[in-house]
């Protein structure tokens, strides 16, 4: 059997389902070019992927070389990563450690489907039930003849060697565990006339790590075998199991770590002279608190997603209620909490994560806060900031400004930071009666804080009004579409892309906003799934 075929060159999307819009049919646009890139496999794909296969009982304590994040995501980074000779190491220690685990003694009664006829010697037929069932996980597909027989030799040959068949079984097993056909999502394409598009196991990857954030299970690839996938009945039908299992948090709950940068909180730290009740224990409960509250609220209650920033229910720990001023009861567990109505908390521009990730060290920043704000929920880029900028005002401890708001006039003064720090400051400053470690304050250094301000056009007179002129801001929603489509395709979205998204951004406005459904969307649009390259080119 030939190996799948990857194409490298740019396609277009051509296949047009239609779909419902304000109670009319409207016809989907097409996706712009797509290429079906490789994508490598992340720590938590990886994670995701054994633990569905494996169970939760063993160590995947794995941590592998960072991705680069590309147009602000890590998803699209991951497509043109290069793999380096201490990259594969860390992976194949990985694979030993994992491999070791499975065919443990604890273990290998319940993880693998036979027992060796002696335990001292090869047993082809068993070692090749285990590796064919586990190999077509992993792969996506089944083995073919030539592959398993590969496997299942070094089995027999480790085997025989150490006179052990777990050994040989271990050894067989780590080899797959480091195959390219496991550490990278291949997107194989097959000739149809003459075109090509992507197989029906392609599709099944494509979905399930977008909604999963793992590779397929066994339902998955039965219907990926059976070519079910290839009618848009059936394909829905898969989407919706998958949009209503467990899986489903795991898969949103990544979506927004990277959307949200938190890989930043594995480096953030605070002077402990400033900011004593930051913690270690409260910069992981900070990062945790968010994503419980957003997978609460968009997964378990299917809540309107811009209800996010508004939002006055959480989740806090006894850490955190140090930070929030608010008296937990429990010192182990995560407890719902809601503040009053006349609390400045409202959404999660108030949560911990976003005020301390975007300060620094020993004092906040309205100006990050706000380039923050733009940039993670508008998808407005701000340019850096030019060379040379004298940032000695607002550096200065002995600055004749009281508070932020003083200091930071001083960019106005510049008519080349003013372009920039006009649409940042002004509504990073309505977050100042927060410090930098996000706790709440009135004044800064005895002066009283002024959060007023306005956000393209919306003013308001303090930090629940910013968030209620986030809300309602238009680009909220576009800017989810937006960074979902390019999560799910894993590349850089260009203008041939607007038609669809357009589509998407009505779809899900008609949704009342729901991430399910506009994960829904994505998910069963033909244009997710279709390649268009002609096969003679």
């Amino acid at each position: 059997m030939k190996k799948p075929v990857l194409w490298g060159a740019a396609f277009a999307l051509l296949l047009a389902g239609v779909a419902p819009l304000a109670g009319k049919t409207v016809p989907e646009p097409k996706l712009g070019d797509v290429s079906p890139m490789m994508r490598l496999i992340t720590s938590e794909q990886y994670v995701n992927t054994l633990q569905s296969i494996f169970g939760a009982g063993l160590e995947y304590r794995v941590q592998f070389a960072p991705i680069q994040r590309v147009d602000g995501l890590l998803a699209v980074g991951a497509t043109s990563t290069v793999m380096t000779s201490g990259a594969f190491d860390q992976f194949d220690s990985a694979a030993r450690s994992i491999a070791a685990q499975v065919v443990d003694a604890r273990r290998r009664d319940f993880l693998l489907p036979c027992k060796p006829a002696k335990q001292n010697a090869a047993d082809d037929t068993c070692a090749g039930a285990f590796l064919g069932g586990t190999g077509r996980l992993l792969f996506r597909r089944s083995l073919t003849s030539d592959e398993l027989g590969a496997y299942v030799h070094i089995a027999h040959d480790s085997a025989e060697a150490a006179h052990d068949f777990y050994t040989g079984l271990s050894n067989a097993l780590t080899s797959l565990l480091v195959a390219p056909e496991f550490l990278y999502a291949t997107q194989p394409i097959t000739k149809a006339g003459n075109e090509l598009k992507l197989t029906s196991y392609a599709k099944a990857t494509r979905a399930s790590l977008l909604l999963w954030n793992a590779y397929p299970d066994e339902d998955l690839l039965a219907a990926a075998e059976s070519g079910a996938l290839n009618t848009s009945a059936d394909l829905a039908r898969q989407v919706d199991r998958m949009l209503n299992s467990p899986k489903l948090e795991q898969g949103v709950r990544n979506f927004f770590d990277d959307m949200l940068v938190f890989e930043d909180f594995d480096t953030l730290s605070k002077d402990g002279t400033f900011y004593p009740a930051f913690t270690t224990k409260v910069r992981v409960d900070a990062k945790e608190q968010t994503l419980r509250t957003i997978i609460d609220h968009v997964v378990s209650q299917n809540r309107d997603y811009r209800d996010l920033f508004t939002t006055r229910k959480t989740f806090l720990t006894l850490d955190l209620g140090s930070i929030y001023g608010v008296p937990v009861r429990t010192d182990t567990a995560w407890t719902p909490y809601e503040f009053p109505p006349d609390s400045p908390r409202a959404g999660i521009l108030t949560h911990a994560s976003f005020l301390a990730l975007h300060s620094h060290p020993a004092r906040s920043s309205a100006t990050r806060r706000g380039k923050a704000l733009r940039e993670l929920f508008l998808c407005q880029k701000v340019p850096p900031p030019p060379p040379n900028v004298n940032f000695g005002a607002l550096e200065d401890p002995k600055s004749p400004f009281h508070t932020t708001r003083e200091r930071v006039n001083f960019h106005l003064q510049n008519p080349v930071c003013a372009g920039c720090h006009r649409i940042m400051d002004p509504i990073g400053l309505a977050l100042e009666n927060f410090d930098g470690a996000g706790q709440y304050r009135t004044t800064e250094q005895g002066a009283a804080i002024d959060a007023s301000g306005t956000l393209d056009g919306a003013s308001f007179k303090d930090v629940a009004g910013l968030s209620k002129a986030l809300h309602d801001h238009p680009q909220l929603p576009r800017c989810l579409v937006r960074r979902m489509t390019s999560y799910a395709l894993g590349r850089t979205l260009n203008k041939d892309d607007d038609g669809w998204l357009q589509y998407a951004d009505g779809q899900f406005s008609t949704s009342g906003y729901r991430v399910k459904d506009l994960l829904r969307t994505i998910a069963t649009s033909p244009s997710f799934y279709a390649a268009s390259v002609k096969a003679d080119q």
